[in-house]
C-alpha cells in the first residue's frame, strides 16, 4: 500500500478505501469468509467523479469547443483504452487483489480490469479527501494524455465546430481561402486564411489543404473566443 500511495502520489487517511478499490469481485468470491468488499460500487462512483472533473477541466483548458467537440474529447481521455493505459503506468495491476482465476488468466494486465480500478480509486481518492483531492489526481495523472490528444487532433473537427459557433451566433460562415503553396509537388505546404465576415480571423498551415484549414478553424475559434 504505501509503494503504491507513493506512485499515487496521494496519502490515505484511511487506507482501507484503497484496498476495496483494488479488490476484484473473484477475490470476494474465493475468500467468502474474509468479509471482503469488491470494487464495483466504487468503480460507479469514481465514473461519476471521473466524468465531472474531466468535464470541468476540459471546459477550463478549451473554452472555445462547442458541446460536440468537448464530448468527442471526453470520451477519447475517458475510454477503457485510455483508463487501463494510465492504470498500467501507475502500476495499478501488480497490487489488484484476484482470485486464482484471474490470476492465472492474466487478470493483472486485462484492460478491462485496470480501467475499472482506476475508477474505483478515483472514488477512493474521492471518498477520503473530498472533490478537491480528487481534482488535483485526475489533473495531474490525465494532463500527459490530454496533451497528446490535443496535439494529435484525434477525431476533433475543428471546421464543423467553427461551422456550428457562427450559425448560432448569426455569424457569415467560413470561407476558406489558399494563401500560398510553397515546396515541390511531392512534399508541399500550404497556408490557408480563413474569411468570417469578410475578415481574417484565423491562418494555417499544413501539409494539404485539409490539415491547414482544419488548424486554420481551430485558431478561428480560439481568436473569436478571446474576442468575446
Amino acid at each position: 500500500m504505501e509503494n503504491l500511495q507513493k506512485n499515487l502520489s496521494y496519502k490515505f487517511k484511511n487506507v482501507d478505501f484503497l484496498r476495496e478499490a483494488l479488490t476484484h469481485k473473484s477475490s470476494v468470491n474465493e475468500n467468502p469468509e474474509l468479509n471482503l468488499k469488491d470494487n464495483e460500487r466504487l468503480e460507479f462512483l469514481g465514473d461519476a467523479v471521473l466524468d465531472l472533473s474531466i468535464s470541468t477541466l476540459l471546459m477550463k483548458k478549451f473554452p472555445y469547443f462547442q458541446e460536440g467537440e468537448l464530448s468527442r474529447f471526453k470520451a477519447m481521455v475517458v475510454s477503457e483504452t485510455s483508463l487501463s493505459k494510465i492504470a498500467a503506468r501507475l502500476d495499478l495491476g501488480q497490487y489488484l487483489f484476484l482470485g486464482r482465476g484471474e490470476e492465472q488468466t492474466g487478470g493483472r494486465k486485462k484492460d478491462s480490469l485496470l480501467a475499472n480500478a482506476l475508477e474505483a480509486v478515483i472514488a477512493a481518492i474521492y471518498l477520503d479527501g473530498g472533490l478537491v483531492a480528487a481534482d488535483e489526481f485526475i489533473g495531474m495523472t490525465f494532463v500527459e494524455d490530454i496533451m497528446i490528444i490535443e496535439k494529435e487532433g484525434i477525431n476533433l473537427d475543428y471546421k464543423t465546430d467553427l461551422q456550428e459557433y457562427c450559425q448560432a451566433r448569426g455569424l457569415s460562415l467560413p470561407v476558406y481561402k489558399v494563401l500560398k503553396e510553397t515546396g515541390p509537388d511531392h512534399k508541399k505546404i500550404f497556408e490557408i486564411e480563413l474569411f468570417i465576415n469578410e475578415e481574417v480571423v484565423g491562418l494555417g498551415v499544413g501539409r494539404s489543404k485539409k490539415d491547414a484549414e482544419q488548424k486554420a478553424a481551430k485558431e478561428a475559434l480560439q481568436n473569436l473566443t478571446n474576442k468575446l
